[in-house]
């Protein structure tokens, strides 16, 4: 294979990968391409629930023909025992000739024995083809397992001068509905749609992904202390549903949490720091929950909690052509900078128009 050949199919396996993203949690999201004499013979993507492995299901579609072939994988294959056989395993059986793979899989359990389980068996192996892509693509499952903490993307919709309601609470709608089509789109591509408390109390939202034809819905976070949301809302009568994460203080009233298990939400107790949740604990909850992936819609307290704490890794806003004024209230809380040497830099990824709205997207400044 040539090197524009190989970088074909590995674009091809890391598309057919994101296509996973928001389904597969715990896991990554992977994708594989299997090509024989220069033509694929299967193609697959990590399920739903994380099983089968994008590597199965590929390995189903080529049948005989992965026989010799070459395999390009997003991710290093699984070497360990699960719910499922070995990845690597399962390719050496399968008699393919070649595998490429975009990054190293950083799980203990794997870290480096699947690529060393494909030598041994006699299989060349090949590494680092597009890993900057792939890593991107999984950055929130490699955060999980190094830094034990979900990927959080902030997402705000607001006016020209920053506002995400009147003075008078009004927010219904500040951006078009091409906007809020592209934020469902963004919420799907997410293991969880995050809000605080006052947000939930306030908007009464469902935080589910409509009028996209999808079948698995994210599940739902609200970052409340005391879990004093409406027993009776839209989150609260579709709890058993589609999941709903409470992430509330150790102090909480013990009735409520009792209550809000019985709608069949899930509650997790997290630390109290200066009176209020300490949100990395509730990212650290969330991690070992299982989640890879956390979309931030606000409102501005946590917005600002986050920002403040050095805990946003992507940043989405959506602005509108309208000013609000300073009676408004601001996507984002008080931080209490004293110097703009404090702020959270980003770096800007792209800037495009949604309708009549601009949508612009950035990604942590590391360094």
């Amino acid at each position: 294979m040539s090197v524009a050949s190989d970088s074909r199919y590995m674009a091809l396996a890391l598309s057919l990968g994101r296509r996973g993203q928001g389904n597969t949690a715990p896991n990554p999201a992977v994708g594989c391409v299997i090509v024989s004499n220069d033509r694929i013979v299967g193609r697959g993507w990590t399920q739903p629930g994380g099983r089968p492995h994008a590597e199965v299901v590929a390995l189903d579609q080529a049948g005989s023909a992965a026989r010799g072939a070459t395999v390009y994988v997003t991710l290093e294959p699984c070497a360990h025992h699960g719910q499922t056989p070995p990845c690597a395993q399962a390719l050496i059986r399968a008699g393919v000739a070649r595998v490429v793979v975009a990054v190293a899989d950083v799980d203990g359990r794997v870290d480096g024995k699947g690529l060393a389980m494909l030598r041994d068996a006699g299989i060349a192996v090949e590494e680092g083809l597009m890993a900057n892509r792939a890593f991107a693509d999984m950055a929130g499952f490699f955060r999980r397992v190094v830094m034990g903490r979900p990927e959080v993307t902030l997402k705000l919709a607001s006016s020209f001068d920053g506002r995400i309601a009147t003075g008078t609470g009004e927010s219904q709608w500040i951006t078009g509905p091409e906007a809020r089509r592209v934020g469902h789109a963004m919420r799907l591509r997410h293991d969880a749609v995050m809000v605080g408390g006052g947000t939930a109390r306030h908007d009464d939202p469902s935080l589910t992904v409509r009028d996209m034809g999808v079948s698995n819905q994210p599940a739902r976070v609200v970052v409340t202390r005391r879990l004093d949301l409406p027993l009776l809302g839209n989150l609260a009568r579709t709890a058993r549903d589609i999941p709903v994460i409470l992430c509330h203080g150790k102090d909480a009233d013990k009735d409520l949490q009792r209550t809000w298990s019985e709608l069949g939400a899930t509650l997790l107790p997290c630390q109290i720091s200066g009176g209020q949740l300490d949100t990395h604990d509730v990212l650290t909850q969330l991690g070992a929950h299982g989640l890879n992936r956390v979309y931030c819609e606000g409102g501005s307290a946590l917005a600002a909690s986050l920002l403040a704490n050095d805990l946003v890794d992507r940043l989405v806003g959506f602005t509108a052509g309208l000013a609000i004024g300073a009676e408004g209230l601001p996507g984002v809380g008080a931080l209490g900078l004293g110097s703009l040497s404090e702020a959270a830099r980003f770096k800007l990824i792209e800037v495009r128009s949604i309708g009549p709205d601009v949508m612009h997207l950035w990604e942590r400044a590391e360094g």
